[in-house]
C-alpha cells in the first residue's frame, strides 16, 4: 500500500498484523504500544534503517517479527523474554546483530542474522541458545572467520550466499555446525576462489550433517565432482542439489573417485540445466551409480541414457523421472536384485514389454511409467517380478491389450488417460487387484470385476460410459469407492440400478450428484441423475409381467364372482339389447319417437296376482270412458321374438309403466326384466314414467342382491300402497289417475283403431279388449 508510516487507530486487539512490502522507513516507540495482543509482526521488504527493540516493550505477547529485507545497519536491544522468532536477515548490518540481550532471550526457536563480517565472538553471545533454525541471508560478505559456524548450536543451518564467497570454507565448518545444512546461491563459475582441498579426516571427526541441501547452484562439472568427493567422506546422508546449471570444461579423472568410506544413503540431482554438452556422459552416469547407495534421483535432467556397472549394486529406489530416456536403457543387463521402487515418469519409453523383462531381475514393488509412449502387442511377451505390488501406467498409448501384459499380484493400477476401450473379459490373473484407474479413457460401459474379485477403488471418471452392465452389479459386491462421474449418461431403464446405488450407497460414489448429469434422452439432458425417477415396474419385465398376470387373475376372478352371485352374464345380456335401442334411437327423429307410442300404460305384474289386475286395476282404468290404452304383455307378443324383446317392445310403446309389486313379483324372474328396461327406457326425460303399486309389503332385503334396479326403484319412487281397507279404495284409485295423466297426441286424427283378440285363459276367457294403435 506504499505506506510510509504505521497506520493510526488500529484495534488493540489485533493478533497478527502484516505491513511488509511498503515504504516504512523509521518505526516510533507510540506505533505498536497499544496492540496489547499482538503475536505476529511482519515489517520485511520495507526502507527501515534503524531499529530499537524497546519500541515493542508493550508488546508482551509478541511471539514472531520479521524484519528481514530492509536496509538496517543498527539495533538498539531490549529482551523480549517471549520472542521465539526474530528474521533480521537481508540487512545492511556491518557486524552481525547480536548483543547480550539476545541470548537472553530463552524462548528464541529461530533467528534470521546478516552481516559483511562473520566472527566467533559475536557468535559466543548465543553459543548457548538451543536454537531449531538459524538463518544467514547475507549481501555482502567481505570477511568470515573460519570456525565461527560451528560454535553455533542449532539443528538447522541455512545459509544464502552473496556473490563471490568462499563456499568451500563455509561448507566445510557449516557440515560442523547443524544436523541440516542448507545453502543457496552457489555461483563457483564467478568465484575467486579456488577449489578446496578437502582434509577428510578433521571433517570426519567433527562433521554433524546428514542433511545437505544445495538450491540454485551453477558451477563445472569438475566442481560438482569435487563436492560430492568431499562429501561423499563426512557424516552425510541425505544429500539433494537442486536448480543446477553445468558450465565449463572437464579436467579432472571422474574415473578416480573414491567411493569408499562413506555413510551416504540418499543422492537426489533435480533441475539440471547445461550450458554446454561435452561433458563425457559414460563417466557421469556411471559416476552415480557406481555409488552404490540405496537412493539415486536424477529427475528433470535431460538425459538421455543411463548405464549401471555390470556388478549387482544395492540400489532400492531409483527415480529418472522427466528426462528424455528411450528404450535403449533396458536393452543391456541391469543387475539391480533390491530395487523396490522404479520411477520413470514423463520420458520417452515405447515398449512395456522392455521394461518388464529388465523388472524381472529385480524385488520391484513400485513402478511407475505415466506420461511415455508406451504400447503393448498382444504378441510380446511379458516377465515381471512376483514382488510388484503398485503400476502407473497412465498417459500413455495403451489400448484394450495392455491387460495381458500385466504383474499377476498387482494390487493398484493406474491406467488413465489412454485408449482402453473395454476391460478384456479373457482376463484370469488379476485375482490380487483393489485399486484400478481407467479415467480419461473411451470405455462404453462399467466394466465388471469377474476377473478381480478383490477390488475395492474403481475410477471410471471421463469416460464414454451411458449404461451399467448387469456384470458390474453382479461381480463387483465388494467395490468400497467407485468414481463414475462425468460421463455421458443414457438415462434409461438400464441406468436404474446405478441410480439406486448413488442413492443409497451412503458416500460410496465419488462426486454424487453434481458430477453424474444425463446426457440422453435430449428431454433429460442436464438433468442430475438423483432427480431421474424410473419405477421399477416399468423397467423389470419380470416384474411387469407378473403384475398384468396377477391384475388378470383378479380381474377374472371379481368376473367369475360376479357371474356366480351377480349373474353378470344376464346383465351383459340386457346391456347389449339396451345398446341396441339407443342405437336404434339415435337413427330415428323426435317426431318418429312420438308417433311409435302407442298406449298411455303397460302394466307388469307376476301371474299369482293377475285376478287382481284383471278383476280390480284394468275395470278401474277404462272404466270411465276408456280413453286409457293399456298394454299387457299376454297380448302384445310377436311369435318371431324372443320375451325381452317382446318387453322392451312393450315398454317402448308404452308412456307410463306400472308394476305391481308383490312376493311373488320378486320370485319370478321374468318379472325383474321388465323393470329393469322401464328404468333405463331412452324415450322419457325423467322418472315419472314408473309408477309402482306395492300390493303387499315387500322388505327390501327380500329382493335379491341380483337385482339392484328394483331395489333401486323402491328406494327413489313414492309408493301406491293397496289398502287392506276397501273404504280407502276410492283414494287409491284417484291418486292412480292423477299419476297416468299423460298429454297424448290426437290419435283419432292420425290412428285408427283396431280391435284384438280377447285374453287367452289366463284372464279366465274375460272379455277385456287389448286397443292397439298403428300409424298411418
Amino acid at each position: 500500500m506504499s505506506l510510509t508510516k504505521v497506520p493510526e487507530g488500529l484495534t488493540p486487539i489485533t493478533t497478527t498484523l502484516d505491513l511488509s512490502y511498503n515504504l516504512l522507513f523509521q518505526l516510533q516507540h507510540s506505533d505498536f504500544r497499544s496492540l496489547s495482543k499482538l503475536k505476529v509482526l511482519i515489517l520485511c521488504h520495507n526502507r527501515i534503517q534503524e531499529l530499537d527493540i524497546k519500541t515493542f516493550e508493550f508488546n508482551k505477547e509478541l511471539s514472531y517479527l520479521d524484519v528481514s529485507n530492509n536496509r538496517l545497519k543498527s539495533v538498539t536491544w531490549f529482551s523480549l523474554a517471549g520472542l521465539r522468532h526474530l528474521d533480521l536477515s537481508f540487512n545492511d548490518f556491518d557486524t552481525l546483530p547480536i548483543s547480550v540481550e539476545t541470548g537472553n532471550m530463552s524462548h528464541l526457536e529461530t533467528l534470521g542474522l546478516s552481516g559483511a563480517k562473520i566472527q566467533k565472538s559475536d557468535f559466543q553471545k548465543i553459543a548457548h541458545l538451543q536454537l531449531n533454525t538459524i538463518l544467514l541471508g547475507l549481501r555482502t560478505l567481505s570477511h568470515y572467520e573460519e570456525g565461527s559456524l560451528p560454535i553455533l548450536n542449532t539443528t538447522r543451518l541455512h545459509i544464502v550466499l552473496p556473490v563471490n564467497t568462499n563456499f568451500w570454507v563455509l561448507l566445510h565448518d557449516g557440515i560442523k555446525t547443524s544436523k541440516i545444512l542448507e545453502v543457496t546461491n552457489i555461483d563457483l563459475q564467478k568465484s575467486q576462489f579456488t577449489s578446496y582441498e578437502s582434509q577428510q579426516n578433521p571433517i570426519l571427526e567433527n562433521a554433524k550433517t546428514s542433511i545437505l541441501l544445495l538450491n540454485k547452484v551453477d558451477l563445472s562439472w569438475d566442481d560438482l565432482f569435487l563436492i560430492f568427493q568431499l562429501v561423499w567422506h563426512t557424516s552425510v546422508e541425505y544429500f539433494q542439489i537442486q536448480h543446477v546449471t553445468f558450465g565449463g570444461k572437464v579436467y579432472l579423472d571422474h574415473n578416480s573417485f573414491d567411493y569408499s568410506n562413506s555413510v551416504m544413503r540418499t543422492i537426489k540431482l533435480e533441475h539440471v540445466h547445461f550450458r554446454i554438452f561435452n561433458i563425457p556422459q559414460e563417466s557421469v552416469y556411471l559416476l552415480f551409480t557406481k555409488m552404490d547407495i540405496e537412493n539415486l534421483t536424477i529427475s528433470d535432467a535431460q538425459m538421455p541414457h543411463m548405464l549401471f556397472p555390470v556388478y549387482p549394486t544395492r540400489f532400492q529406489y531409483l527415480n529418472f523421472a522427466n528426462n528424455i530416456l528411450t528404450d535403449d536403457v533396458f536393452k543391456k543387463s541391469i543387475q539391480l536384485p533390491h530395487l523396490k521402487t522404479l520411477i520413470l515418469k514423463d520420458n520417452k519409453l515405447e515398449t512395456l514389454s522392455l521394461v518388464s523383462h529388465f523388472a524381472s531381475n529385480t524385488s520391484l514393488r513400485h513402478l511407475d511409467l505415466s506420461e511415455n509412449l508406451l504400447q503393448h502387442e498382444n504378441d510380446e511377451n511379458c516377465l515381471w517380478p512376483e514382488t510388484l505390488v503398485t503400476m502407473n501406467l497412465s498417459f500413455n498409448k495403451f489400448a484394450d491389450s495392455v491387460f495381458g501384459c500385466l504383474p499377476r499380484n498387482i494390487q493398484i493400477l493406474d491406467l488413465n488417460s489412454n485408449k482402453i476401450q473395454t476391460v478384456p473379459k479373457a482376463i484370469t490373473h488379476l485375482t490380487s487387484l483393489r485399486e484400478l484407474n481407467l479415467a480419461f479413457n473411451f470405455l462404453t460401459d462399467l466394466p465388471g470385476c469377474s476377473h478381480f474379485r478383490r477390488l475395492l477403488v474403481l475410477n471410471v471418471e471421463m469416460n464414454l460410459i451411458l449404461s451399467s452392465s448387469l456384470d458390474f452389479f453382479q461381480s463387483c459386491q465388494e467395490v468400497k469407492i467407485l468414481n463414475a462421474g462425468r460421463n455421458p449418461f443414457r438415462c434409461t431403464c438400464e441406468l436404474r440400478d446405478f441410480i439406486q446405488l448413488g442413492k443409497y450407497s451412503e458416500g460410496m460414489m465419488v462426486g454424487w450428484s453434481d458430477s453424474y448429469i444425463c446426457e440422453f434422452p435430449l428431454n433429460l439432458k442436464g438433468t442430475q441423475l438423483k432427480d431421474v425417477h424410473l419405477p421399477e415396474i416399468s423397467c423389470n419385465t419380470g416384474l411387469l409381467i407378473v403384475t398384468i398376470v396377477v391384475v388378470m387373475l383378479v380381474l377374472g376372478m371379481a368376473v367369475a364372482f360376479c357371474c356366480l352371485h351377480f349373474d353378470l352374464p344376464w346383465y351383459l345380456r340386457m346391456l347389449h339389447q339396451w345398446t341396441q335401442t339407443w342405437l336404434r334411437v339415435r337413427k330415428t327423429t323426435q317426431e318418429q319417437l312420438k308417433r311409435s307410442v302407442q298406449f298411455h300404460v303397460f302394466i307388469s305384474y307376476s301371474e299369482h296376482d293377475s285376478a287382481w289386475v284383471k278383476y280390480e286395476l284394468i275395470p278401474s282404468l277404462e272404466k270411465e270412458d276408456g280413453s286409457v290404452l293399456i298394454c299387457l304383455h299376454e297380448g302384445n307378443s310377436d311369435p318371431g321374438k324372443s320375451m325381452t324383446e317382446d318387453t322392451i317392445n312393450c315398454i317402448e310403446k308404452s308412456y307410463k309403466s306400472i308394476f305391481v309389486l308383490s312376493p311373488s313379483f320378486v320370485q319370478t324372474e321374468w318379472c325383474h326384466y321388465e323393470p329393469y328396461f322401464a328404468h333405463h327406457n331412452l324415450f322419457h326425460e325423467s322418472l315419472d314414467y314408473i309408477i309402482l303399486i306395492l300390493l303387499e309389503p315387500i322388505p327390501l332385503y327380500c329382493i335379491p342382491t341380483r337385482y339392484p334396479e328394483l331395489k333401486a326403484l323402491m328406494e327413489k319412487k313414492a309408493y301406491l300402497e293397496w289398502p287392506k281397507d276397501r273404504r280407502k279404495c276410492g283414494l287409491f284409485w284417484a291418486n292412480l289417475r292423477a299419476a297416468l295423466h299423460v298429454n297424448l297426441l290426437d290419435t283419432r286424427g292420425t290412428c285408427e283403431l283396431q280391435t284384438f283378440t280377447e285374453l287367452n285363459e289366463g284372464f279366465g276367457g274375460s272379455a277385456i279388449s287389448l286397443i292397439r294403435t298403428d300409424c298411418l
